[in-house]
């Protein structure tokens, strides 16, 4: 996630794929009844603008639009060079309140929490007793030492199973707050802030994982400057009742446009960010995953307050060399214009198979077909070649630097 969370994600426990346009959509697609499904608040407001409506983590939710300069390979570079609104409201929010909160959360997960500061937001890992990732989230300190909250974003198709979890952990701890009524926007491309102040003035002053309270026609919201994409955006938290005309003043402004869950996934995928159920999940850990980045010195190295999360044993061992991780996450770039799709096997230049891809599409702005995969740590150097598998040819491949398109976020 980009890190960002890191929406548009599948559920781990059974992935079930769409093709549309050629690009492969992890959704959960194939059994849920439409009868069934959860809408968001901006479902009327999708069907008026043409979405096509898939089913996804149990909501019924736009995949593309139709009309004119709309469908996926045209939302994705609208997104890349002017501004897409994005809901993905079947997220889970919820907040974690009392003295002890911090430190209760910072249990769960290998990433320092105690030391965040006011507004400041970040990426997070929620681990099980094996090391094993449960999902990915993001989190911010809204002064929650002096009687504020940690607000916390998890993954649709999650957020019951994450609530459960934190529940039973650190529930005796600290207050669990849930906000699953709430709705989330995101606003994302070079000119999301262009669009965004006119509303919300005040917001061009965040950098990059920051965040701030905001009203808007007597609604109370909540801002970061994050996203899903790789470019620079906003993720807007709001009541459920103020979505609607909120989305509608933002999609007057002349740089937005709306955006479904098939440019999301491909936007994400050349920003070299994590899908959940694709390309990490309980079996892996987050040295496996690539994600090093995401775990603080204070929590991995001396002191207090190193270790002391699921899974810390295997995981340090991981991390300093005593017991390497056998599996690595990497990208690729076909050598071929032959799009590569999860689930596809990786072999050596012996025919022996070496990997798997995990998520893989024909990438609308850098142009060639890329793709995540796991691979056996001594492929996983830059420039590796390996083969992959399409039915029954072989399509060379080479190992690549992520992300596949450069992040432009907005630091300052």
């Amino acid at each position: 996630m980009v890190p960002a969370n890191l929406s548009g994600k599948a559920d781990s426990e059974g992935k079930r794929h769409s093709m549309c346009c050629g690009f492969s959509l992890p959704l959960e697609i194939c059994v849920t009844a439409a009868a069934d499904l959860l809408t968001t608040p901006l479902n009327a407001l999708h069907i008026e603008l043409g979405a096509r409506m898939v089913p996804f983590a149990g909501y019924s939710m736009p995949v593309q639009y139709q009309g004119p300069g709309m469908g996926l390979v045209a939302e994705h570079h609208h997104t890349r060079n002017a501004a897409g609104l994005f809901d993905v409201s079947h997220m889970g929010q919820l907040c974690l309140s009392g003295p002890d909160a911090a430190a209760a959360f910072e249990s769960l997960m290998p990433v320092d929490v105690m030391g965040l500061g006011v507004n400041k937001q970040r990426y997070g890992l929620l681990l099980n007793d094996e090391g094993g990732i449960i999902d990915d989230l993001m989190f911010v300190n809204r002064d929650v030492a002096n009687g504020g909250d940690i607000f916390v974003i998890v993954n649709g198709a999650c957020k019951h199973g994450d609530l459960a979890h934190i529940q039973e952990r650190i529930g005796r701890r600290c207050t669990i707050t849930p906000q699953f009524d709430r709705a989330l926007l995101a606003l994302q491309g070079p000119q999301a802030v262009t669009a965004l102040q006119r509303l919300l003035p005040g917001v061009e002053k965040l950098v990059f994982m920051t965040g701030m309270p905001a009203t808007w026609n007597g609604a109370d919201l909540y801002v970061t400057r994050s996203g899903y994409t790789g470019e620079d955006g906003f993720e807007i938290s709001l009541p459920a009742h103020a979505a609607d005309a909120f989305a509608r003043a933002l999609l007057a402004q002349p740089e937005v446009k709306p955006i479904g869950l098939g440019a999301r996934n491909s936007l994400r995928l050349e920003a070299g960010l994590c899908l959940y159920g694709n390309d990490i999940d309980t079996t892996t850990t987050p040295v496996e995953a690539g994600l090093n980045w995401a775990m603080q010195k204070v929590r991995r190295t001396g002191g207090a307050r190193a270790g002391g999360f699921p899974g810390a044993a295997k995981i340090l061992a991981q991390l300093d060399g005593a017991s390497p991780a056998q599996r690595l996450r990497v990208g690729l770039v076909a050598l071929e214009r032959v799009p590569v799709r999860e689930h596809v096997d990786l072999h050596n230049d012996a025919g022996q198979k070496v990997g798997e891809v995990t998520s893989g599409l024909l990438a609308p702005t850098a142009d060639q077909p890329v793709a995540l995969a796991y691979v056996q740590a001594e492929y996983a150097p830059a420039g590796t070649r390996l083969n992959a598998i399409v039915r029954g040819k072989a399509v060379p491949m080479t190992v690549s630097a992520l992300p596949f398109v450069p992040n432009r976020y907005h630091r300052g």
